[in-house]
């Protein structure tokens, strides 16, 4: 069994909750289940030991400020996408993407103006906005207390429900690996994986999967394509390409048909017409990895709706305890979105590892709603899963002990984790990955590429 070693720099990510912890706990088990797949791929008597550095996660976990295009700094939220003042409280609202900002506003009948918005949610309750927005396919979410939110049946519903869902769907023969190199170990070599994720977790997910190796190929519709700077900021090692599932089944078919694992992140049940539920994939992909990812998970009566990290710190209870009910704060660094990414990327590597053993197409499921539970949970009360700061004493997140040891360390800054490149969109600063096991991969193989530039077509 690795060891992990952690290094504990406090202050990296400061904050009310224990995200800090959260996000150790998430990378240190991302990284433990790569040095263990690569081990196995690598003949290994052992699996290489595992450093997690908080300097390191920070900086990860807060890559979409850190990026740099040609020196300018991204605008990570459009002017309506924040908390505003209602009759009786606050409401969040997301509007980065166009056509959720066109609906938010076709939902208050104002025009696109920030004081036209002000003036018409300060005369209508929270819920009521919550309703009328999402009905008309927006996105704006009430702000909740913890207790309000543990009462409510969607947040019953998440409790129910462990940190990784994870399922076994058929028979399938066992996974038979090529070997893989150790210079440097790529746990994910020769591995294809379908990336059909929208921003940030499920984003997160794949671009760990292609720093340890994998083919990864990002598509996206032509008529909904991703925000360019989020964009950029997830892109490294993929390559991107646009498809219409709805008109081009025959190309999408054939990627499909390669690809050893698939990742979705789109709101449940959208892309199950184009035959994308776990069950039809393994069916005409016996084998397959299957990786679900959503805001509030696929259960309950929010099972459709979509959702962004914002918002389900609001619905939670974690903007309250981050600030007040009266001036809600928020994370450190969107902690859920991350989190859950390499959480997501570690189920894949498990699974696949499982695959090697036992054979059986592969599901595993996770939601932003459950991770911002778990993180709710280590501040007290009854723990269903293992609490973040159990990481630094050496816990795994599944809750199998593993062997690790600690030091303390100054936190400076990120500017130790931080590179530039050149690539298609200019000259990049960017956050490298936190991800670190003996002989691993310390980069990515490519920069970003803009949006479509790639062919639909495995590599």
């Amino acid at each position: 069994m690795a060891g992990i070693k952690f290094v504990v720099r406090e202050g990296a990510l400061p904050g009310r909750l224990p995200v800090q912890e959260l996000a150790r706990a998430c990378v240190g088990e991302c990284a433990l289940a790569a040095a263990e797949l690569g081990a196995r791929r690598a003949g290994l008597a052992e699996a290489p030991a595992v450093r997690v550095d908080d300097g390191a996660v920070a900086a990860a976990f807060l890559s979409e400020r850190h990026l740099l295009i040609n020196g300018r700094a991204p605008v990570n939220f459009a002017p309506l996408s924040r908390f505003w003042r209602t009759a009786d409280g606050w409401v969040r609202t997301h509007a980065n993407y166009p056509h959720h900002r066109a609906r938010l506003l076709d939902a208050l009948g104002v025009p696109d103006d920030a004081a036209a918005v002000e003036a018409a949610l300060a005369e209508r309750t929270a819920l009521d906005v919550e309703e009328a927005v999402y009905a008309a396919g927006g996105l704006a979410v009430a702000l909740r207390s913890p207790q309000e939110w543990a009462a409510h049946p969607q947040a019953v519903e998440v409790a129910k429900r462990p940190l990784v869902e994870r399922e076994r769907l058929d028979a399938a023969r066992a996974r038979a690996f090529t070997p893989a190199g150790t210079s440097p170990l790529l746990p994910a070599a020769g591995l294809r994986v379908l990336d059909l994720t929208r921003v940030l977790a499920g984003p997160v997910a794949t671009r760990t999967l292609a720093l340890l190796g994998a083919d990864v190929l990002r598509v996206d519709a032509p008529h909904l394509p991703e925000l360019p700077d989020q964009h950029a900021d997830t892109g490294f090692g993929k390559r991107s390409a646009t498809l219409d599932l709805a008109t081009d089944r025959r190309t999408f078919e054939e990627l499909l048909g390669a690809a050893d694992v698939v990742v979705t992140g789109y709101r449940p049940g959208a892309l199950d017409r184009f035959g994308l539920s776990p069950e039809a994939l393994a069916e005409r992909r016996p084998g397959v990895v299957v990786a679900q990812l959503s805001a509030w998970g696929t259960y309950g009566p929010w099972a459709e709706r979509r959702g962004f990290d914002s918002l389900v710190q609001a619905a939670t209870g974690i903007a309250v305890l981050e600030g007040s009910a009266q001036r809600p704060g928020a994370l450190p660094a969107q902690a859920l979105d991350h989190g859950t990414g390499y959480l997501l990327a570690a189920a894949v590597l498990r699974a696949l590892n499982e695959q090697a053993r036992e054979g059986g197409s592969r599901f595993v499921r996770l939601a932003l709603a459950r991770t911002a539970l778990w993180l709710m949970e280590g501040v007290g009360g009854e723990v269903g899963s293992p609490v973040p700061s159990q990481a630094v004493t050496g816990e795994r997140a599944t809750g199998e002990a593993v062997t690790g040891d600690a030091e303390c360390a100054p936190y400076g800054g990120p500017e130790p984790w931080l590179s530039e490149t050149d690539s298609a969109l200019g000259r990049l600063r960017y956050a490298r990955s936190p991800m670190s096991f003996e002989a691993g991969p310390v980069d990515w193989d490519r920069p970003p590429v803009p949006c479509g530039t790639d062919a639909a077509r495995w590599g």
